[in-house]
């Protein structure tokens, strides 16, 4: 299986659909892994991201693992965590884990990529939105993960999240639930450094 992470990211033409179609295999990995008892865990995630390849942690910083991983060869640097609550309207549908990751493949000349997978088809052709404090990002949607809809704010979204406190996700699946997400950022900047050090 060719090596899931870059698939799973956003790729630099936002309007290309070819990397998040490629997404759907990566992101059905988490379901068929039963959640490991420590709900703060980010390992069995940590492992789609990385292509199904066992990512190394390079260390827990707050609510943010870094890992990084060579799939196929290729190395890959992620930060992750899970969302700290997670509601849907109506209430109590069920749905998979999700989780946020910002990734770096050097050899692909990607650095601090934003990744979001909801656990959930989302409605087709519906965007999603990140809100850091005051400042909401759109985030283009496929099947049941997201990318920052405009690259060009991928990096002030990067830089708002080292100041903030919460990222609150809000998106649709494709039944209509309306579903909302608040990642604690906390340790988010310490996560995403220790990766810059190890994808250089």
């Amino acid at each position: 299986m060719a090596y899931a992470a870059p698939a799973l990211a956003q790729q630099p033409a936002a309007t290309d659909p070819s990397a998040p179609a490629a997404a759907a295999p990566a992101a059905k990995k988490p379901p068929k892994h039963k959640p490991s008892a420590a709900p703060a865990s980010t390992a069995e995630p940590a492992t789609a991201v990385a292509g199904g390849v066992k990512p190394t942690l390079l260390g827990q910083y707050g609510d943010w693992g870094a890992y990084a991983a060579s799939p196929g060869g290729k190395k890959v640097c992620f930060a992750i965590a899970k969302p700290a609550t997670s509601e849907t309207n109506p209430p109590g549908k069920s749905r998979n884990p999700s989780y946020m990751f910002i990734s770096s493949r050097p050899g692909d000349k990607v650095s601090n990529e934003v990744s979001i997978i909801i656990g959930y088809p989302f409605k087709p052709n519906s965007d999603a939105t990140v809100e850091v404090g005051s400042t909401s990002f759109a985030l283009y949607t496929r099947q049941d993960g997201a990318w920052i809809k405009n690259a060009a704010e991928e990096a002030h979204l990067i830089e708002a999240m080292r100041s903030g406190q919460n990222a609150v996700l809000k998106g649709m699946s494709a039944k209509g639930t309306r579903s909302t997400d608040i990642f604690s950022l906390k340790g988010f900047g310490q996560a995403l450094d220790r990766t810059g050090q190890d994808c250089k």
